[in-house]
């Protein structure tokens, strides 16, 4: 690590979070000042890889010079105040929870931008694209680094205009129905969401969620915590997204464009279980333990759930959409994120964390090869991949067929990959939850999701027979193999999911301190 002052993370901090902003605005200018490019289209395009690679350099410094001997503590911190008579603050600072899902949006979003650059999705301009994109990315990275519950609201809903937009007018079929089911969806969520915020910051006389954490609901009666966990659990809840409230999922990951998929599964789904771990287990202790069978018995639900609707897609003769059953697998696995944080232990929460990079990196990775798919034979129906690949992409196109059978078994949880962190540690929480917790409730839960992690690998694995697997016809037609772009921007993804699988404490180190400071009473 590097020693950097403090006044440059803070910069660093706020260039990250506001950054993508002024990049957007740029965007739409006559002449952007990006790269210059063959036409105006190319040079804005040029121009959104030259920003969101400035904002992934950055973050990448900030994590460097952060402190990883004290990772529960808040650094690169800006308290400035706004509006004095709400006693709403830009409160800005990152610590070991929010660090990596900080880099985990800069990496993911770069690597869209310049996917975009040589596949641009069938659409409008590229100048709203790329200003819809920047706008996405700076809502997102604000979610993670602000510390007063109105600014988490204002970044929280800051990122719906863009995907909304970039489902509708960039996506495929059923767009525009798809589009409206999200942004309906995640806007009643979160009006219910203001409502808790509101209610907390009004009894405990301060939006600040450092103090809110460190007070740890002591300043809040039991009855508070209670509406507030409901409420605010709730608009969470979709966002994140859990069952029975993911009906907007798969329509709207069926929908989006390539990189809309990638960035919705990679990084808004982690902003629902973001808020659960950064807010309500803190703030609202004692109401989260009230509705923590709940949340783990909703959690195991949707793993199963998930998990049998990706094997009836995956069935022989299903007409199953590659893309719906990678969104339904994402209801599951958001589950067991769930179920850690419902255990209420450091085991349960880092595993929670962990799951969520591991979901972030495996299932954005399976989505770029998914839309690489699509762009070969025109489909992500199985059945039809199936018949123009002849079940022999390992035969056609080695490296994309290799790529989508360590994404699978990547997803399933194989020991030495991402995966397996995260819902092993999930498990080993939910064997011994919180001492207010029913523990023959949660091995319950735990026995349940266990059985979950077949199902998992069942349907994975089903995938990779149908389309993978089996001899090239002689008149098959032929498969491009990886593009050069493509190996770019999907490289990153598999080499993280392996350093992480293979070194679980580069992550487990960060989230750790701050977890057991957060559980024992809030961050310092």
């Amino acid at each position: 690590m590097i020693d950097i002052n403090e006044s440059v993370m803070q910069f660093l901090l706020a260039f990250v979070v506001a950054g993508p902003l002024l990049g957007a605005v740029a965007a739409l200018l006559p002449a952007p000042p990006g790269l210059k490019g063959k036409s105006p289209e190319q040079a804005v395009l040029r121009h959104g890889v030259t920003v969101t690679g400035a904002i992934l350099v950055a973050a990448i410094v900030l994590a460097l010079g952060f402190d990883h001997d004290h990772p529960s503590k808040m650094q690169a911190t800006t308290d400035i105040g706004w509006i004095p008579a709400l006693d709403v603050r830009i409160h800005l600072g990152i610590d070991g929870i929010s660090l990596p899902l900080l880099v985990l949006t800069a990496l993911l979003t770069f690597l869209c931008a310049l996917y975009s650059y040589f596949k641009m999705p069938a659409g409008p301009t590229p100048k709203a694209f790329v200003a819809l994109l920047l706008v996405l990315e700076s809502g997102t990275l604000a979610t993670f680094a602000v510390l007063d519950l109105l600014l988490f609201f204002l970044a929280f809903e800051m990122v719906l205009i863009p995907m909304y937009f970039l489902i509708a007018r960039w996506g495929g079929e059923g767009r525009t129905a798809a589009a409206w089911r999200f942004i309906l969806y995640t806007l009643l969520g979160s009006v219910v969401m203001l409502l808790g915020l509101l209610l907390i910051g009004i009894k405990a006389g301060t939006f600040d969620m450092v103090a809110l954490a460190t007070d740890n609901g002591r300043s809040l009666t039991t009855s508070v915590q209670v509406i507030a966990v409901l409420a605010i659990g709730l608009g969470l809840a979709v966002k994140t997204p859990m069952w029975p409230l993911h009906s907007w999922l798969p329509d709207a990951h069926t929908a989006a464009p390539t990189v809309g998929s990638v960035l919705l599964a990679g990084v808004l789904l982690k902003m629902g279980t973001y808020g659960f771990v950064r807010i309500l287990l803190p703030i609202a202790p004692d109401g989260l333990a009230d509705f923590a069978p709940y949340l783990a018995a909703f959690a195991v639900v949707g793993i199963i759930y998930g998990s049998l609707a990706c094997l009836a897609l995956a069935k022989q003769g299903a007409k199953g959409d590659l893309k719906r059953l990678i969104a339904y697998s994402s209801v599951g696995h958001m589950g067991f994120v769930l179920l850690g944080i419902a255990t209420m232990t450091p085991t349960g929460v880092n595993g929670a964390l962990f799951a969520n990079i591991a979901h972030g990196l495996i299932t954005g990775l399976l989505f770029f090869l998914v839309g690489a798919l699509k762009d070969r034979t025109g489909t992500t129906d199985l059945d039809t991949l199936a018949e123009q690949t002849g079940a022999a992409l390992y035969g056609k196109a080695p490296r994309l067929g290799g790529l989508l059978a360590f994404a699978a078994v990547a997803s399933l949880g194989l020991p030495g990959l991402a995966g397996f962190w995260g819902e092993m540690l999930a498990l080993f929480g939910a064997f011994d939850p919180a001492d207010d917790l029913s523990r023959p409730a949660f091995l319950t839960f735990m026995a349940i999701a266990a059985f979950g992690t077949l199902l998992t690998a069942a349907y994975l694995l089903a995938v990779v027979r149908r389309v993978c697997m089996g001899a090239v016809p002689q008149d098959a037609p032929k498969l491009a193999d990886v593009h050069a772009y493509e190996f770019a921007a999907w490289t990153p993804l598999v080499a993280l999911t392996v350093v992480a699988g293979l070194w679980p404490k580069a992550l487990l180190g960060l989230t750790d301190p701050a977890v057991q400071q957060l559980l024992a009473g809030g961050t310092r």
